[in-house]
């Protein structure tokens, strides 16, 4: 979070890793590094919609919204991010904490973590483990909040965790940004701020991400690694010889049933997710 009275950008965006204890750990300057995306690589679907269904079950948000974020979080698992969606949910997003306080928020964490951390992909956490077991830090680099980026990194023991910023005036989200969008162009300008704070060397790093938006994080560092790839960058990964990685069933599944049959069933968890809530 970042206080309206303003102050460095760059700095300020990093405090919330770098503060995790990665530079007390006496790495050489010049070590390698590795970035994980959040949504669809780390875990299965949207974070976001865990979030959502904490707020509605605290009263921040009507059912209506939910399925609507129930509907989205379908779509995003079958077509991936695209522009157009990321900007509509920082949007709403900023609307929904508007006046909230900080610490109502806070309290949100237990409810949050119980929808996602049975969603993360063991799979991705042994990679993780593995890079710091061979003495390269981690870090959850994502478009969403930095307080689910902290949130997650705490307690998953990495070493720190990237996100977009909400401003915060006397304790309370004003519903303005704090600082750049951590997507696409976003997320280099914050690992190279985090690179130069921590002295990791990039060229040497890792990255792991599902969607074209983040080819720009995947293409800052030596090794990129696909996961769950959509379509533009699976093509995209085969041309590079990028390794890919694929655990989401649900998604490959459901992407069998063809575009009239992803459209129903669309619609049909809308409307299931609308009526369970009356």
């Amino acid at each position: 979070m970042q206080d309206g009275a303003g102050g460095n950008v760059e700095s300020a965006y990093v405090e919330g890793a770098a503060g995790m204890g990665a530079g007390a750990n006496g790495r050489l300057s010049g070590a390698a590094a590795a970035f994980f995306d959040l949504d669809k690589t780390l875990m299965a679907g949207s974070s976001g919609i865990h979030f959502a269904r904490a707020a509605y079950e605290s009263g921040m948000i009507s059912r209506r919204r939910l399925a609507r974020d129930v509907y989205e979080n379908l779509r995003f698992r079958l077509r991936g991010s695209t522009d157009e969606r990321a900007d509509d949910v920082r949007e709403r997003v900023g609307k929904m904490i508007e006046g909230v306080r900080v610490r109502d928020l806070e309290r949100l964490s237990p409810r949050v973590l119980s929808g996602v951390l049975p969603r993360l992909y063991p799979q991705m956490l042994e990679r993780a483990y593995a890079h710091q077991d061979a003495g390269e830090p981690v870090y959850i680099l994502t478009a969403a909040s930095q307080e689910m980026a902290d949130l997650l990194a705490r307690v998953l023991a990495f070493d720190g965790g990237l996100g977009s910023r909400s401003e915060v005036v006397d304790g309370r989200y004003t519903g303005r940004p704090g600082g750049p969008f951590n997507y696409r162009e976003g997320k280099v300008v914050s690992m190279r701020a985090l690179a130069e704070q921590e002295g990791i060397d990039l060229a040497a790093s890792y990255a792991y991400s599902d969607s074209e938006s983040d080819l720009p994080m995947l293409r800052a560092v030596r090794h990129a690694v696909v996961v769950n790839p959509d379509r533009t960058l699976r093509q995209i990964a085969a041309q590079e010889g990028w390794e890919v990685v694929e655990l989401d069933r649900l998604g490959r599944r459901l992407k069998l049933l063809g575009a009239a049959g992803v459209s129903a069933v669309a619609v049909s968890s809308w409307r299931l997710a609308a009526g369970r809530l009356r």
